[in-house]
Formats: structure tokens, sequence, C-alpha cells
């Protein structure tokens, strides 16, 4: 074999490109041609169209990455599509703002010229979005990326549109929406962020028309008093029984209104009378529905009071109205009080403006009986979450659902397929457009001039991808990729998006879409807070990976990702995966650099050293691949990194260095063939997790090891991408092999622990007594005497029986492990007067602590208010420094 020269620096922007176009021409990341293997298929969730990806894309894109690739190397089918979303509201605002900067409005260019512009936005982010994934390194099959504006995407949307409304789960009314008067538009209530905020509660009265009195009440809006339509109290609270349909008069108004009775009403909050605003209060909507109450809407589209307020008020915004009304309600005595208070305030998810409730005509899902298909799917467990709390949240939001407001007010989107008739008055919903009326011949139609939410297109993302557009389609993708295995995905979208999937793959394909659901955490910065511009603690994950590479960016995330918790993370974390990919690195290299003149050997003879680190591989291999199969990705990051680091480079290719040094050809080229091995699979194992340089380092590997232990499956490309991925063989396992190098571990971490705590310098060469505590000991320590030797860095071990007796060698410190007793003879190493004085300060030092800690624990106050894990953490401080002061009182000792 010849020696490889890797380049010294670890490099990562040296060859992940170029590996990444590699796996792309090679056909890598698109499903193997078997239709009898097993297939594993993610359907991305699709970024929206409007900027460039963040670092919970980040997190999301490397999750599925990882697990796509683990799947792959299992020799199972595996898609994974990429693809984008149109997202209306979004991306209609950012081209807004674009005419707003030149002084135009949407409609200074009319809605043909606006649409264009919007695509041309769409071209620029989306290619913007591509080149991130690619550059994280997702293996997505490019050409089966879709976009939720596809025609064949546009198809299915329409068609389930009107199969909804033929099936009579879909509908158009008046109802009290969510209203964003900024986008102009409906909103779900999904779609609204509810946040604290400060504001004032006015108490008002309102004179009874009957001269006796008045009633008093409570209002955080007085604006809204203008519409209206009744006072209300509880049927059953007797201080009002009398008041209970008789009229009030509405101030600031000509009008005059009803008492109505209601069980809504709390008569044990404030005065236990309610203003009934049904065009703009969601309960008193309801409220009004049940007493057949008028509707008055007091807003324009544009958040201005309109025609149906008292004149002087037409034309104000809210808040300027709220100021007129508050001022004039004073002037004329119907006020009484203010009080600042925080109140829960609904706020436009897209451009934060505060949401009105408004009464308007949309198209709105029947969801009550979708909702009671995903919940029995779930019931019946063909549907997991991981983790599996989350199923309380899909069970309470499915279980009290409302009705799905799907349209909306913009031009960016799809188009509702509904026609009105001008001449017979006749509504149409058609699956192709439409140019005269199907009712009555007229030419005079005009299609509904709204669009459809974003997520009613995004519901359908998991067959609509894999060609369905209608419940007929039959493609070659569905039937071999539906439904999909897994999804990926963060809890904040479970409503929006999740739980919909859900409703629509059963009601369209009679199956649910996915099985898995792993739901991502949230990634912060160190201490806790969510990322954001207005903290300046946001990071770039193209920036990190452009610093540290891809493999150093997804094996951080991954080693961070417990199941359930949220990512903790700042930019230094990501050094700790940059020097694993760089450990990998520099193994790698030290082996390929020392093959020139070794010969391959077939079927070599195993050392116990070789039959420990093939065991050690087997159980890794079984542990990382349990995790994986249950989205544990942090556990099997430390399992990978765990077995690498110190199994293999710390311990297995040390121990290599003795035959690779001093054995004779024969036993260097037995020994190079098994460290090849080994290296060969341990790169399978980490692949997943470090793709591009284990890919790099698997490319320099001599032809036999790629077809000795990790055969290539047959018509594979020969790259590590679709290589198998190492499986547990019971075979390997050697519980023997890892009990005697567990020994020896054991005397030398001792050891290692001794140089370390007398500050001896790492080269140089210790004098070491070890005696055995029986028979077996002795021979298992004499055998591996040279090993010892070589990782602990002695000169001189001396091995004895460890029977009759003993007196101790002078200068030198002891301890004992699990059948031996050893003594590390520091005179001569080090300078015992000052390592005493040295010990001494150590124990001074952790005294104070210790008083400090016993003093905490001591304090009932603090054991009893501080957090429970705060009091444990304490206490094994205490317990490990009380170790360490004996430890370190028994050193000074034995150097007497």
């Amino acid at each position: 074999m010849k020696a490889v020269e890797l380049e010294k620096v670890y490099d990562p922007k040296s060859f992940e490109d170029r590996l990444y176009a590699l796996w792309k021409e090679s056909g890598s990341f698109k499903p193997k041609d078997d239709p009898a293997a097993k297939s594993y298929v993610i359907v991305i969730p699709p970024p929206n169209v409007t900027g460039v990806l963040h670092l919970g894309h980040g997190l999301n894109i490397t999750l599925q990455d990882i697990i796509i690739r683990f799947h792959r190397m299992l020799g199972e089918r595996v898609l994974w599509v990429p693809g984008t979303d149109h997202a209306g509201i979004a991306t209609q605002n950012v081209v807004e703002k674009k005419l707003k900067a030149r002084g135009l409005s949407r409609h200074d260019l009319g809605r043909e010229k606006f649409v264009e512009e919007t695509w041309k936005v769409k071209a620029e982010h989306h290619g913007i979005i591509s080149r991130q994934i690619i550059r994280m390194g997702a293996g997505v099959d490019w050409d089966r990326e879709r976009f939720t504006l596809d025609e064949g995407l546009s198809r299915a949307v329409r068609d389930v549109f009107v199969t909804l409304y033929e099936r009579d789960l879909l509908y158009k009314g008046n109802y009290l929406v969510n209203w964003c008067t900024s986008c102009g538009t409906a909103l779900s209530d999904d779609e609204v962020d509810h946040e604290d905020a400060a504001g004032k509660m006015y108490r008002l009265r309102y004179p009874r028309v009957d001269g006796k009195g008045s009633v008093e009440l409570a209002t955080t809006r007085p604006e809204t008093l203008l519409g209206d339509t009744a006072v209300a109290v509880h049927p059953e609270d007797p201080r009002y029984a009398d008041l209970v349909g008789k009229d009030v008069f509405l101030p600031l108004t000509d009008r005059k209104i009803p008492v109505i009775a209601d069980s809504y009403v709390d008569r044990e909050f404030g005065t236990g009378v309610v203003k009934i605003t049904p065009a703009h209060d969601p309960n008193d909507w309801e409220v009004g529905k049940r007493h057949d109450l008028p509707v008055i809407n007091i807003l324009t589209p544009e958040g201005f009071l309109n025609d149906a307020a008292p004149e002087k008020y037409r034309g104000l915004s809210v808040k300027a109205a709220r100021d007129a009304v508050v001022a004039d309600l004073k002037e004329a005595g119907y006020f009484i009080k203010e009080e600042d208070i925080t109140h829960s305030v609904g706020h436009c998810y897209r451009c934060h403006t505060v949401i009105e409730p408004y009464s308007s005509e949309q198209w709105f899902v029947r969801m009550k009986p979708l909702a009671e298909k995903a919940l029995a799917a779930w019931r019946r467990g063909e549907i997991v979450f991981f983790p599996r709390k989350w199923e309380h949240t899909y069970e309470h939001w499915l279980e009290n659902i409302r009705d799905w407001c799907v349209s909306r007010q913009l031009w960016w989107g799809h188009r509702i397929p509904v026609w009105y008739c001008k001449d017979c008055g006749r509504t149409s919903v058609s699956r192709t457009d439409l140019e005269d009326c199907p009712h009555c011949g007229s030419k005079n139609i005009e299609q509904d001039p709204d669009v459809l939410d974003t997520w009613f297109s995004s519901w359908l993302w998991p067959f609509s991808t894999l060609g369905w557009e209608s419940p007929d389609s039959k493609t070659a993708d569905l039937d071999s990729f539906y439904p999909t295995t897994a999804l990926v995905t963060a809890y904040d979208i479970i409503f929006f998006w999740v739980a919909r999937m859900i409703m629509a793959g059963l009601e369209f394909t009679g199956k649910a879409p996915f099985r898995d659901i792993y739901i991502t955490g949230l990634v912060r910065d160190k201490q806790g807070r969510k990322m954001s511009k207005s903290l300046g603690n946001g990071l770039d994950p193209l920036e990190l990976v452009d610093e540290f590479g891809a493999d150093a960016f997804k094996f951080t995330l991954a080693f961070l990702c417990a199941q359930g918790q949220d990512i903790l993370m700042d930019k230094e974390s990501i050094k700790m995966g940059s020097r694993f990919a760089n450990k990998v690195w520099n193994a790698g290299r030290y082996i390929l650099m020392n093959l020139e003149g070794r010969n391959w050997v077939k079927d070599p003879v195993l050392l116990p050293v070789d039959r420990w680190i093939y065991s050690r591989l087997g159980n890794a291999a079984k542990a990382i691949a349990e995790a994986f199969l249950s989205y544990r990705y942090n556990d099997a990051a430390q399992k990978a990194y765990e077995f690498f680091w110190n199994d293999f480079c710390d311990w297995y290719v040390e121990a290599t260095k003795l035959s690779l040094k001093d054995g004779s050809d024969a036993e260097k080229d037995r020994a190079s063939t098994v460290l090849l091995d080994v290296l060969a699979e341990s790169l399978r194992l980490l692949h997943p997790l470090l793709p591009f340089v284990t890919e790099e380092i698997y490319g320099k590997l001599p032809p036999e090891v790629k077809t000795a232990g990790g055969k290539a499956p047959a018509g594979s490309s020969g790259l590590l991408i679709t290589a198998p991925y190492p499986r547990y063989r019971p075979g390997r396992d050697d519980p023997r092999a890892e009990a005697d190098l567990g020994f020896v571990q054991e005397l030398v971490r001792m050891v290692r622990t001794i140089r370390s705590e007398c500050t001896i310098a790492p080269d140089k060469k210790l004098r070491v007594l070890v005696r055995a505590a029986g028979g077996e000991e002795n021979a298992l320590l004499r055998e591996n005497a040279p090993l010892i030797k070589l990782l602990a860095g002695v000169g001189e071990l001396e091995i004895r029986d460890g029977q009759g007796g003993f007196t101790r060698p002078a200068g030198s410190i002891g301890f004992v492990g699990g059948g031996f007793e050893a003594f590390v003879y520091i005179a001569g190493a080090a300078d015992l007067g000052a390592l005493k004085q040295k010990f001494s300060r150590d124990i001074e030092r952790d005294g104070q602590f210790i008083a400090s800690l016993k003093a905490k624990l001591g304090n009932e106050n603090f054991v009893k208010n501080a957090p429970p894990e705060l009091v444990e953490e304490q206490r094994i401080k205490l317990e490990e420094t009380l170790k360490r002061t004996e430890k370190l009182s028994s050193y000074i000792k034995d150097l007497a």
C-alpha cells in the first residue's frame, strides 16, 4: 500500500463544495432503483421565499439530513423532497414595502403587474435559500424540488377546495374574524400572536331609559361602544333582575340598546354588567347570535371608523377614536374612572399590527369532521410524536378546534376558484376557469378577488409534492413514497401545519401522511433567551458554516439536541464540533501517512486489543442506531464522540503504535490492516453526523479496505454516502477483552491522574510498582506491560505478587484499583517539598470552599426555597471537594 498525505491542517472549505457536487452528480441524493427496498421519506418543511434561512431552519435541515443519511446507509430507498412556500402575507409584505419605498402601492401597479413583481422576489430569495441548503450539506433530491405555487400543486389546491365545497365542508359566511388592518386581510386564530401589553380599564355609565339611574360597566376598548347593540347581565344575578328587558341609552349616540340576560357574563367580575359589541369581540359575537342582536361594524378594512359611527368620529384611526371617545365621555358625564392594567393583546404574526376583531364575509373550512378523523388516527397509533408530550397539545387543539378562515384579502397566492354571476346572482365553484355562468350562460361573471391562506396549500404538501392533484391521481412517486415516513418540524407550527396535514392526508388519501413526528426545540442563547435582532444575540447559520465548516455546525447541533429541550448555544459552542471534526481528520491523516510499504492482510489474526476495539465498535453502532431510530440525536452524537475520541483515538490508535513501531514487517502489515478496517468502519459510523470529513478521508482509503469488512453494496457509487452503516454483530461481542482492557485502562488512568495532580511533565518517564491481587491479574499485567508503559508514560514498571508482607516505597503515592495496588515514585520526578506545599495550599483553599458550602446547605431558607436541582448540585460539590481534600491529605502523608 502507498502512503497518502492529507493536508496537515483540517480545512473544510477545501473539499466540502467539491464533495457536495460529487454526491449530487453521482445520483446519491436520489432514491435507489430497488422497488423491493423499504422506503424512508421526508418532505422538507418548505421555507418561506421571503428571506434567508435562520438558525431554526439550520437545526431543522441538519436533523433531517442526519436521519436521511442514516437510513440511506441502512440500504433503504430514501427520498428527501425539497421545496419552498409562497408565504402569501409575508411575501406580499416584502413587495409592498419595496413599492412603498418608491412612493407606490400595489393598487398603483394593478394586480397583474404586482404579481409579476412578487414572482421576481420569489426567484431572488429562492436562489439564496437553495444555496444555503447546499452549503449546509443537505442531501435533498433536487430533481423533485417543488414550490407551493407550482402548476401541479395549484391544481391540487383547486381540487381540494372544490371537493371540500362538494362535501359541505367549506362554506362562505359573515363571521367575526381576526383582521390585520396593515396587511388588509383576515387571519386564522393560529396566525395571531398574543402578548401581554400595558393598557387601561375604563369604567363607564350607561343611563337607563326609564330614568332610574344608570348601569356601570368596564371596557378596555371604549371606542367600540359606538358599535354596541346590547348590555348583558347574568340571568341569576338578583341585582339586575328588574333591569332585564329594559333599555339603556348608548352614550355619544342617539341609540337605545336592550339589557339582556346571558350566562356568558361573570357576575363576580367588576359590576357584573358587560357591553355587547357583536362586530368587534368574539365572545360578544356568540352572545349576539344567541339573542339575534344587530351586528354593527364600525371599522373600515384599513382600521378607520366608518359611516356606521357618529359623523364626528368617521375617518379616525382606532387610537384617535379612543382618545376622542374618552374625552367626550368625560365631558358628557358618562366617564367614571380609568385604571392601568396589563392584558393580552393579539398581534399579526407577520407585521405585528394589533389585531381587530372584525365582521366580514369569508370562506371557512368546517374543521370538526376533519379533526375527528385526525384524533382517531392518533389514538390508533398511526402517528407518533417524539417527544410524546406534544401529543397532549395535538389532542387539546383538535378537541377544541374552530372552523378555519381560509380566505385572505391578498393578491399573491392561490386565487379562490369561485365565480359570481352579476346577472343571475348565482355562485359557481369550479376546478377549471370559467368564462360564462354555468347557470344562465351570462358572460357577466367575476372571480372572487381573494386568495387562499398559505397553509391551504401547505397542508397538502406531503402528497401534492409527490404528484397528487386529485383523489384519482396515480403517480409512481405516490405509489412508492406515500405515506411518507417522518416529519421534522418546530413546535410552533403544530397547529398551523402538522395537524392540518394529518387532516388533509386522511380526508383526501385515506392515510395519515407520515408516521413519526419529531418536534424540535428552539435554539436560544446561553442565557436561555430567544435569538432576535433586538437582543443582538442571533447567529447566522451560513456564517457559522463558513467559519467552522458544515460538519462542525451539524455535529454541534446534534450533540446539543436533547429530545424535548431547547438548545442553548453561542458561537463558541460550534468549536466543539470543529474540534471533533479536526480529531477525525488528524486520526485519518496519521493512519494514512504510515501506510507506505505495508501490505493488506486477508483475515488477519486479532490481538486482545483488536477484539476489544471491534467489541466497542459493535456496541457503539448498536447504541447509535437505536438512538437514531428513536430520534435521540444527542445520544447518537455523544456515543459517536465517546467511541471515536476515547476508544479509537486515545486507546486503540495509541496501542497500535507498539506494533507499528517495534513489530516485524508481518506484524506491521497485520496491525495496519486491522487499523485501516476499524478506521473505515468508524468513518461509516460517523458519516451521518460528519458527512464531509468522513467522505473525504474514506475516498483516500486503499481499495482493499472498502471491499473488506464493510463491502459496498452492489451498484454502489463506491462513495461513503451509499456505503452500508455498521451493524451490530453479536459474534464480535467480547466481554473478556473489554474486561481485560478495562483493567489496564483503570491502571493507566490512575497513573495519568497522579502525573497531572503532581504537575509532572508528560514526557517525564515514571517509575511505577504494581502489586497484583492474584495470579490472573499478575499474568494480565505482565502480558500488557509494554502497553501500560506506552500509554501511561512509564519508564520502569515493576510487577509483584500481592501476597505476603510489603513496605510502601518511600517518596511514592499509592492508589488501589480493581485487582491491584500501585505506587508511583514521585521522588526523582518532582520536588517533594514544593509538591507538599502545593497540596497544603489546595487543601486550605478547598477548606474555605467546604465551609461556604456547608453554610449554604445549613441555611434552612436556601434548602427550602432554592430549586431542588441547585440544592443537589451544591451537595454534590461538597461531597466531591471533601473527597479531594481527603485524597490530597493522603498524598502528603504518603510523601512524608
